[in-house]
């Protein structure tokens, strides 16, 4: 009975062994977990592995970590494992100088409360769809000195808290317009470093489509632009209303000639040095809302286009006739909405003029003034002046082409009378030859109908002179014995015509001789 007594005894006790054991075994992987790790430097909530040459980021990380910075390591690649421990606390995590190729879909799942993530100075060429999708909160992206020469239009899908984006010193070639319009646009984005790329223009037709609050974050300069004179009046333009980003940086907008040799660097923003047209300048005026062009009787809404965008700003209208227009009253047809837009009710001719918007925001201590100008003009007049030109240019127009019609007509339809001009000439010898038969009977050569009619009834006499007359003449005509009949019917046939239709006979006074 002694015995079991001992053997019960022993296992109790090897028991309690067993569980001092599991006690010191859970403590030590526990302090294990919350130690920080051989290469890295930790204080409080903040880890820094920095330049420690780490090819992998280490499993004991603390849970509890906001601030993590892996720069100067050999990291490499970023894939879906590439984190091993989930980090939903990490607010910060900079992989700067990492040497970092590519990003896979779902890298960034154990890390997904971001905020501010800085993969500058690596060697992406590429951003693919989607690679921060994961990344809801984020809200600063560094990706500056890079190789990067494409952004897919979905690359940045998901992070719609995204308020600053930096792309300067990459390969892009485009601008990423799909920030700004579209489906997958970043509304809350209000800075976009994308200067010293390889941009040679810009889509300013779609830019004009862009609130001034997102326009004022734009960093364009140190690209090799083409020199333009609407891209000098869209930056003109942000410089008058006073934009850092073409401010602080006015001698880094350069651009160079389309065309020649010369590949200098000409200033964009000195003093129109382009010498560009004063309707190219207006134009972009038009293009950004700040001359707006209304009809007769129609409803308009002009909205104050401000940089100020925070929470609490005030907005003040003042008309052509210093009316002050407020949100908090209505002034016959005008009334200000709490976003500072401006409407329009019937808009009448006596509405034209400049109107200007205040916006204050007492808070920040900031206030802007933006001047819009409103033109109203008639539809209906409009078009039918537009008509009546329209008729007179159409008329000198076909008066014009009837001219030339009839120019073409009489060149080259006109009957050409060298028909009657050759039978002429042929008629021409019998008539002049002084030799021809004193007295002939052929028949008449076949002339046209008229001819025909006019001339019937009608003889001709030739006499052919003699040289030398002969003793006995006296210089008088005598006819052959037997023609004296013949000659006196042809003299006395009587004339159905005029004289002027008549052919004249045709007489000498030089006497011949007959034949014998």
């Amino acid at each position: 009975m002694s015995s079991v007594w001992r053997t019960i005894s022993a296992l109790h006790v090897n028991y309690k062994k067993l569980i001092c054991l599991l006690v010191v075994a859970v403590s030590v992987c526990h302090s294990a977990s919350a130690m920080c790790p051989a290469a890295c430097i930790c204080a409080s909530d903040i880890v820094s592995c920095t330049g420690k040459n780490l090819s992998r980021v280490p499993a004991t990380l603390f849970k509890h970590t906001k601030r993590l910075d892996l720069s100067h390591n050999r990291i490499g690649i970023l894939d879906h494992d590439w984190m091993p421990v989930l980090l939903d606390k990490l607010a910060t995590l900079i992989v700067s100088h990492n040497g970092i190729t590519s990003i896979s879909t779902g890298s960034f799942s154990a890390t997904p409360n971001i905020k501010y993530l800085d993969l500058s100075s690596n060697s992406l060429r590429s951003l693919g769809s989607p690679v921060f999708q994961e990344l809801r909160v984020l809200e600063i992206l560094l990706l500056y000195n890079n190789h990067i020469a494409h952004v897919d239009s979905a690359a940045f899908g998901g992070i719609h808290k995204l308020q600053k984006l930096y792309l300067s010193y990459n390969s892009l070639s485009q601008f990423p317009i799909d920030l700004y319009i579209g489906k997958r646009k970043l509304s809350e984005l209000v800075l976009l470093d994308i200067s010293y790329n390889q941009i040679q223009s810009i889509p300013i037709h779609y830019m004009s489509l862009v609130p001034a609050r997102h326009l004022s974050g734009i960093y364009l300069h140190g690209n090799p632009f083409y020199c333009d004179c609407t891209l000098y009046s869209m930056l003109n333009f942000w410089y008058l209303r006073h934009f850092s980003s073409v401010e602080d940086f006015k001698a880094e907008y350069t651009c160079v000639l389309r065309s020649g040799s010369n590949m200098n660097k000409l200033p964009l923003l000195h003093d129109n040095y382009l010498n560009c047209s004063e309707s190219t300048i207006n134009g972009s005026f038009h293009a950004f809302g700040f001359i707006q062009e209304a009809q007769l009787g129609e409803r308009l809404i002009v909205p104050c286009d401000t940089k100020i965008s925070d929470a609490g700003t005030h907005f003040v209208w003042i008309s052509p006739d210093n009316q002050f227009l407020e949100p908090s009253k209505d002034i016959e047809h005008f009334r200000v909405f709490l976003n500072g837009s401006l409407e329009i009710d019937e808009v009448q001719y006596e509405d034209a003029g400049l109107y200007s918007c205040i916006a204050i925001n007492r808070k920040r201590l900031l206030n802007e003034t933006i001047e819009v100008r409103i033109n109203v003009s008639n539809f209906t007049v409009d078009r039918s002046h537009s008509h009546e030109t329209f008729n007179t240019a159409f008329t000198t127009l076909a008066a014009c082409v009837a001219s030339i019609i009839l120019v073409l007509l009489y060149l080259y339809l006109t009957p050409c009378p060298c028909r009657c001009r050759s039978k002429r000439r042929k008629r021409q010898p019998s008539q002049s030859n002084p030799h021809a038969s004193i007295l002939t009977s052929n028949p008449p050569l076949d002339f046209p109908a008229d001819e025909k009619k006019a001339s019937s009834g009608k003889r001709v006499v030739f006499l052919e002179p003699v040289k030398e007359p002969k003793p006995g003449q006296n210089g008088k005509v005598r006819m052959f014995p037997g023609e004296n009949i013949i000659a006196e019917s042809i003299l006395k046939t009587p004339r159905t015509k005029s004289e002027s239709d008549s052919m004249n006979s045709v007489f000498s006074d030089t006497p011949f001789m007959p034949s014998s």
